[in-house]
C-alpha cells in the first residue's frame, strides 16, 4: 500500500492472482468537477464471491457502473479473462459474460416470471415470428430448479412474489444468460431476515458451483461475513483496504469507517475556521 492524495488514507495497489477473471488499474471516472472514482485497483479470481463497501457517495456504484459498459472511465485498465477489456455498453459486457443485477431488479411487475426470465431475448417461434412461451416456461422452470429456488407458480405476474423471490428470478435471468460474472447492487436491501436468507443460500450455491465470480456492494457487515470470501473497502474513490473476510473482523471495518469519519468532521471543522478568520 502506498500513501494517496490524502495523508490519512491508503490506497491498495495493482495486485493480481493466477486464476483472476476481472482486473481494473489505476481506473479514475469523474462527472464534471465531481470525482467519483480516483485510483481504483481490483481484481476478482474464478468462483471467488468479492465484498464491496463503502460510505454513500464512496464510488461503490460507479465501479459497477463501469464494469458493466455502462459508464466508460477517464482513465486505467482493465482485463477480462486475461484479454484488455473496455466495453462501449452493457449489451457488450453481457456478451462478454458480465452482466448485472441493479437494486431496483429491473423487472416488469405486471409480466409473469417466466416473461421476466426472458425479457429482452424471448425465443421465437419460426417460420412466424411468435414467442415460444412453452419453451419460455420450460426453461424458466430449469433455470429456477438448477439454482434451488422454489416458486410454485411462474406463469403468475412477479408483482405477486416476496422480495427475495424476485431478487432470485433477477439473478436466475442473469446466471441463465451465460454470465460467468455478476454484479450484485445491494441485493439484500429492503429485505426482511428470511428473503435475505434466501439469496444468501443462493449465493452459496452460486459458489460452490465455481463457474461464476460475484462482486456484491452491501452495507451490512453480517451479510459481508455470511456470503463473501474477500472484502473491498472503497473510502473517497479510492480502495483503502483489500483483505479476506477471514482476516479482518466487523470491529476493524467500524473502526476504518469511524477513523474516516472523525477525520472528515476534523477537516470540515478547519476549513469552517479557515473561511472565518478569512471572512
Amino acid at each position: 500500500m502506498a500513501e494517496s492524495a490524502h495523508s490519512y488514507e491508503t490506497v491498495v495497489e495493482p495486485t493480481s492472482a493466477p486464476d483472476d477473471v476481472l482486473r481494473l488499474e489505476h481506473i479514475s471516472k469523474s462527472f464534471g468537477p465531481i470525482t467519483a472514482v480516483r485510483d481504483i485497483n481490483l481484481h476478482l479470481r474464478k468462483g471467488e464471491v468479492l465484498g464491496l463497501l463503502g460510505d454513500n457517495g464512496a464510488g461503490k456504484s460507479t465501479v459497477v457502473k463501469i464494469i458493466c459498459g455502462f459508464h466508460r472511465p477517464d482513465g486505467g485498465e482493465m482485463w477480462l479473462k486475461g484479454e484488455p477489456y473496455a466495453p462501449r455498453s452493457v449489451d457488450e459486457a453481457r456478451r462478454h459474460g458480465v452482466d448485472t443485477v441493479y437494486q431496483d431488479l429491473a423487472l416488469i411487475d405486471q409480466l409473469s416470471v417466466y416473461r421476466n426470465l426472458f425479457l429482452h431475448r424471448e425465443p421465437l417461434h419460426r417460420p412466424i415470428p411468435l414467442f415460444d412461451n412453452g419453451r419460455m416456461q420450460r426453461e424458466a422452470r430449469d433455470a429456477l430448479d438448477d439454482i434451488g429456488i422454489s416458486i410454485p407458480r411462474i406463469d403468475v405476474p412477479v408483482a405477486r412474489l416476496s422480495g427475495g423471490q424476485r431478487q432470485a428470478i433477477a439473478v436466475a435471468r442473469t446466471v441463465s444468460s451465460d454470465a460467468d460474472i455478476l454484479l450484485l447492487d445491494e441485493p439484500l436491501a429492503a429485505m426482511g431476515a428470511k428473503e435475505g436468507g434466501q439469496i444468501l443460500d443462493l449465493i452459496q450455491r452460486l459458489k460452490k458451483s465455481g463457474d461464476v465470480s460475484i462482486v456484491m456492494i452491501l452495507h451490512n457487515y453480517v451479510h459481508v461475513f455470511a456470503a463473501c470470501d474477500r472484502v473491498n473497502l472503497i473510502q473517497d474513490g479510492v480502495i483503502a483496504l483489500d483483505k479476506p473476510t477471514s482476516e479482518t473482523s466487523i470491529e476493524e471495518l467500524t473502526d476504518i469507517v469511524v477513523e474516516q469519519y472523525r477525520r472528515a468532521r476534523q477537516e470540515a471543522a478547519m476549513e469552517a475556521e479557515r473561511q472565518r478568520l478569512a471572512s
